[in-house]
């Protein structure tokens, strides 16, 4: 087995416990950093547990740290900048016994990009984004569909966006070729799911998450908004 692999399997072997799992979930799907304390109360662990895990996951290259001042004071009196948790850059894969899809995603790809395909492409992620949608299974909510397919999205005042992006890799080389393909996808599931009527997808691109944004109905916009006013430690 090569080196790679053994890192990555180390990696996933760090998720196994069942705390450290919850802290990663919770860290991986906000958008913002999060600090030990919200870590914490979010697995419902104290706070030195949730430390203790927490620095495991540095460990294994699942988060990355950084050190900022909470009050927003600096100087000579505004206290010790706490360690802040976000989710790593790097991914960690590993099948068993081994497979290279990335490798044939990419050829693909790069046939598709030079033979000028992009608009079969998203014809046909369109097309199957639809056949998803149709025959969705166990609620047809835009939002917990997508998070099903791992968008991790949230609530930015009245638009939906998605935290991470499920073909970053590919996205990373190939941007505007996957990108259209992402939008075509969605935009083809918010048509088939029952749910999706008023729903608007359009490219918008977050610094570290996914290229695609959406708008809601209004009544869905309105309700995200409250529940958003009514979860903030400010009010």
């Amino acid at each position: 087995m090569s080196s790679s692999e053994d890192s990555a399997l180390e990696a996933l072997g760090v998720l196994g416990d069942p705390v450290r799992r919850g802290l990663y979930r919770h860290v991986a799907g906000t958008p913002e950093e999060v600090g030990r304390d919200a870590a914490a109360e979010a697995a419902g662990v104290s706070r030195s547990l949730a430390a203790f895990h927490l620095d495991k996951l540095v460990e294994a290259g699942l988060l990355e740290v950084s050190f900022r001042r909470l009050s927003g004071r600096s100087g000579p009196g505004a206290g010790r900048p706490s360690k802040m948790y976000r989710r790593a850059e790097g991914e960690h894969t590993v099948s068993v016994p081994p497979r290279t899809y990335d490798s044939a995603s990419r050829l693909l790809a790069e046939v598709v990009e030079r033979a000028g395909l992009d608009g079969e492409l998203q014809a046909a992620a369109r097309t199957a984004g639809e056949s998803e949608g149709r025959a969705s299974e166990g609620g047809t909510d835009p939002v917990e569909v997508l998070r099903a397919r791992g968008y991790e999205p949230f609530w930015d005042g009245g638009k939906l966006r998605l935290n991470n992006c499920p073909f970053h890799a590919l996205a990373d080389q190939y941007t505007a070729l996957v990108c259209g393909m992402n939008l075509a996808g969605i935009e083809g599931l918010l048509d088939g799911l029952p749910d999706g009527e008023g729903w608007k997808a359009s490219m918008d691109p977050l610094p570290r998450g996914c290229c695609v944004a959406l708008e809601a109905p209004f009544e869905a916009s309105l309700e995200a908004s409250e529940e958003g006013r009514k979860s903030s430690p400010d009010l």
